[in-house]
């Protein structure tokens, strides 16, 4: 049987889309793709669209195949979209299909634990991620007195904008996702000059791939069996090197209730928002 999408179906991949990371992405989509194809779906794009905002995106009733952040999942587009697959990242911090937020801070910074970053400034790159700021506040959260903890938060918009924050002085603190660190070292290495890594987060589920709330059945079993093919495609290696993936597992959604579970921790010191 034949699954149509849309005329206008949408796929895109923006959670580690770093500029140099393109190629790859690129690859593993035309991988993806390809095998949709082949096993029935119809009216697959040819390309990801790179330059409409995830948003846009998230909310097409055209959306075929997307990533988001855990918090999202959970959060405001909880229902909107479905979990297909979490991906494994081979790095560190990584396990299995978990991910942490590493704590960064400037390399010559006198802090050795959380709580020298007392009234100190804190860069996030924005207020409903999981890895930069709900992880960062539920480590917090002990810590803080009259819910207050951090001098000043400041929003940068992304991980390595973070990380830059940081490494100028800008800011003084930043929780940073290991999988873009991980990325970001290997791609971009001079990003992380004059960071260290303070401390590390719990782990959570990676974040994951999803598609459109009201896919068929049919639909969702093509798209998890393609995106376990692609991981396992020799000609893909390449890109999945690049994208430091190693695989993808299927997780039941409410494992991502565990991004849930970080916030009420921090609920429950008093500390409901990053201050």
């Amino acid at each position: 049987m034949v699954e149509r999408v849309s005329a206008m179906a949408l796929a895109s991949l923006p959670m580690y889309a770093l500029p140099e990371l393109r190629p790859a992405l690129a690859a593993l989509w035309a991988g993806i793709a390809a095998d949709l194809r082949r096993h029935g779906v119809a009216d697959v794009p040819l390309a990801l669209a790179e330059e409409q905002p995830a948003g846009v995106i998230w909310s097409s009733p055209a959306l075929l195949l997307s990533q988001c952040c855990g918090a999202d999942l959970v959060g405001a587009w909880a229902g909107r979209l479905v979990p297909l697959a979490t991906p494994c990242y081979r790095a560190q911090g990584c396990a299995g299909a978990r991910y942490v937020s590493l704590v960064v801070v400037r390399a010559g910074a006198p802090a050795r634990a959380l709580e020298d970053l007392r009234g100190t400034v804190a860069a996030i790159n924005h207020p409903d991620s999981h890895s930069g700021s709900n992880a960062l506040r539920a480590l917090i959260a002990p810590l803080a007195r009259h819910g207050r903890f951090f001098g000043r938060v400041e929003v940068s918009g992304s991980h390595a904008a973070s990380l830059a924050m940081v490494a100028k002085g800008a800011a003084d603190v930043a929780a940073i996702d290991c999988v873009s660190h991980a990325l970001l070292a290997r791609h971009r290495p001079a990003a992380l000059a004059g960071t260290r890594v303070l401390y590390r987060s719990a782990a959570a589920p990676a974040l994951p791939f999803v598609t459109r709330a009201g896919a068929s059945a049919g639909l969702i079993a093509r798209l998890q069996a393609a995106l376990r093919r692609a991981c396992a495609e020799p000609a893909l290696a390449t890109a999945r090197a690049a994208l430091l993936l190693d695989g993808v597992a299927i997780l039941p959604p409410s494992a991502y209730l565990r991004i849930r579970a970080f916030a009420r921790l921090a609920a429950r010191h008093g500390y409901p928002a990053l201050g």
